[in-house]
């Protein structure tokens, strides 16, 4: 019998910093691996049980040329099981075999088990003779990369012959005719061509690991399976610059920090997070195992600054192209973060599975379920940390815009972390957590940052905020009507009451446009109203009163937003309407309890043109006596 996994108390609260030793995280290495032997095992079950699953593969041929491979070369087919790309598709494979995902006909998912047994017999010299699935006449081998029959391509889905001796493999079609012929080569050797097309790599260091940047594995997507969109060459080089940047600024030497941050720092987090090679926001990219590019495009709007990760492949992402490498090595921090997160979860119930969508979080458009809310937290923790890490590295951050983004993280990961510890319903370890991470983060607003950022990121923060609540809270009908009589006669306002969601159904995407402008300074200083967008652009995107607000032209900006409002269609939307009451707010901070419920001042001003709002924004901002 194997011994149970047992973390060490140190370890737990290592990872509970937000950071994490080598040897925290190749804890959780540890842990996914008896996970993935666990599922392989119950998968090489379902297929014993019901062998035609399988269509013409035979499940005792594929499993012995595993076996064969392993004890030829030990540890060589294990390393491949426990890998991100069959992890990927064996998650797929079991949510096909529970009926809780849809793809191609079934056998073609689970017969993917031979092109693994495949890879095995290559590296280690084995041989086999297997038949593979095929998709468009292309055979996917996990990590190696996409085999491609000459000829007439087949279509849609085939079964192939796959034969290995001493790492040459050969490829035929079963059914004769197609106009496919058969394909020999060695895939461990073999250079790009148009039969095939090797996994891109990666270097970490010369002579080091390398990284996967896989643009062809069929199951590198989150679910389901995708078809493969090779890189062109100025992509790859795009790719292969921007990943040298990012382990440049990567690599575990400590950049300079002044005597009192430094001292502020060492009181702040435990001694293990302040290791340079271990602390929060830092990462040693060897532990990446796989970047997948973003593979296509989003119907409402671009890619840009998007990345992903699932905890089937712990320490895989996908990643849109970056425009920077520090971009690119704020996205592995990001998603290595959701990794160890993943592998945390698989080893410790730290939350109740509450899954109802109706909390804020700073950093998404959308309501979050509980979960949702940790795994942010635990991700912005490493990105508040990334940033804190560049603070005086103009190399890294030429405009000098990592105090904002430090102190916009940690403000805005406080607050999910409040929401944690009061309202989750968290284990003791998920509590042993949230307490770990809070530690973290309130040690960082106790570290001097710039003024002028810790400003902007306030505003920021209550911008987004501001303008979440009114796209998705809104009051209940008594209390809107009560609202809007109130301002119309003059009479009290009725009491505050609990917000309710707005239905999903009514719901628009959206995206901080006002927000994404605290990054572009460039723009903010330009002159004029065409500066940042016409009278064409849509509303999603930054506006002349955005920009005046976030140069302190705070009653310019309440003009502008008040225009804009009349100006369109069906009489505003939330954007200028939020606009307007930060506006109002920098003009009369006083009135700064508008903020705290926005949705009131919109049910207040329902139906109402901008010449009533300043005089609702006065008698809603008035304190309310005391009952």
């Amino acid at each position: 019998m194997h011994a149970p996994l047992r973390m060490p108390g140190h370890w737990f609260d290592e990872l509970a910093t937000g950071g994490g030793s080598v040897e925290a995280v190749g804890f959780l290495a540890q842990g996914e691996r008896s996970r993935r032997l666990l599922l392989i095992g119950e998968l090489l079950s379902r297929l014993e049980e019901r062998p035609a699953l399988l269509g013409p593969a035979d499940l005792g041929t594929i499993w012995r040329t595993v076996e064969e491979a392993e004890a030829r070369k030990p540890g060589c087919a294990e390393e491949l099981l426990i890998g991100p790309q069959v992890g990927s598709w064996l998650a797929h494979a079991l949510r096909r075999l529970h009926g809780t995902s849809a793809g191609p006909p079934l056998w073609v998912d689970t017969g993917h088990l031979a092109a693994v047994a495949l890879v095995a017999a290559l590296r280690a010299g084995t041989a086999a003779d297997l038949v593979v699935p095929a998709r468009e006449g292309a055979v996917a081998l996990p990590t190696l990369g996409l085999a491609r029959l000459p000829g007439i391509p087949l279509l849609g889905f085939q079964p192939l012959h796959a034969r290995v001796r001493e790492g040459e493999l050969l490829l035929a079609p079963t059914v004769r005719g197609t106009g496919a012929t058969t394909l020999t080569l060695r895939p461990l050797t073999a250079p790009q061509s148009a039969v095939w097309w090797p996994m891109h790599r990666l270097p970490v260091g010369r002579g080091g690991p390398e990284v996967a940047l896989d643009d062809t594995a069929p199951y590198r997507d989150l679910d389901r399976p995708i078809p493969p969109r090779r890189l062109t060459p100025r992509e790859l080089a795009t790719w292969q610059s921007l990943f040298a940047e990012a382990v440049t600024l990567l690599d575990p030497a400590p950049a300079p920090v002044s005597a009192e941050r430094a001292a502020s720092a060492e009181r702040a987090a435990p001694a293990s997070a302040a290791r340079t090679d271990s602390g929060p926001g830092t990462l040693r990219v060897e532990e990446v195992r796989r970047i997948v590019p973003w593979p296509g495009r989003l119907s409402n709007g671009p890619v840009e600054g998007l990345s992903a990760s699932t905890a089937d492949a712990f320490g895989s992402m996908v990643v849109a192209e970056p425009p920077s490498g520090a971009a690119l090595a704020e996205a592995m921090v990001h998603e290595f973060q959701h990794s160890k997160l993943g592998a945390l979860l698989h080893l410790f119930t730290l939350l109740d599975d509450d899954r109802t969508e109706e909390h804020y979080a700073p950093w998404r458009p959308d309501p979050r379920h509980l979960p949702g809310l940790l795994h942010g937290a635990y991700a912005f923790v490493g990105v508040a940390g990334f940033w804190r890490n560049r603070i005086g590295d103009r190399a890294a951050d030429p405009l000098d815009l990592a105090p904002f983004r430090f102190a916009l993280r940690r403000l805005q990961t406080r607050t999910v972390l409040r929401t944690l510890a009061t309202r989750a319903a968290l284990t003791g370890p998920g509590r042993r957590l949230v307490a770990g991470l809070t530690r973290t983060v309130d040690g960082w607003l106790r570290e001097p940052v710039d003024g002028r950022a810790v400003a902007l990121a306030r505003a920021a923060a209550a911008g987004h905020r501001t303008e979440w609540r009114l796209r998705h809270l809104r009051c209940a009908e008594e209390e809107r009507a009560g609202l809007a009589a109130a301002v119309r006669s003059g009479g009290p306002f009725p009491p505050v009451r609990p917000p309710l969601l707005v239905p999903v159904a009514e719901r628009a995407r959206w995206q901080d446009a006002r927000g994404a402008l605290y990054l572009r300074p460039d723009l903010v200083a330009a002159q004029g109203p065409d500066a940042v967008s016409g009278a064409d652009r849509p509303v999603a995107e930054p506006c002349h009163a955005d920009v005046l607000l976030l140069r302190g032209e705070a009653a310019a900006a309440r003009e502008a937003y008040r225009e804009r409002w009349s100006d369109m269609p069906g009489g505003g939307n939330p954007q200028a309407l939020a606009g307007w009451l930060l506006a109002h707010i920098a003009l009369h901070p006083g009135h700064r309890r508008l903020l705290a419920r926005p949705e009131r001042f919109a049910a207040a001003v329902a139906g109402e043109g901008p010449e009533v709002w300043e005089h609702a924004a006065q008698r809603l901002a008035a304190p309310r006596p005391r009952a």
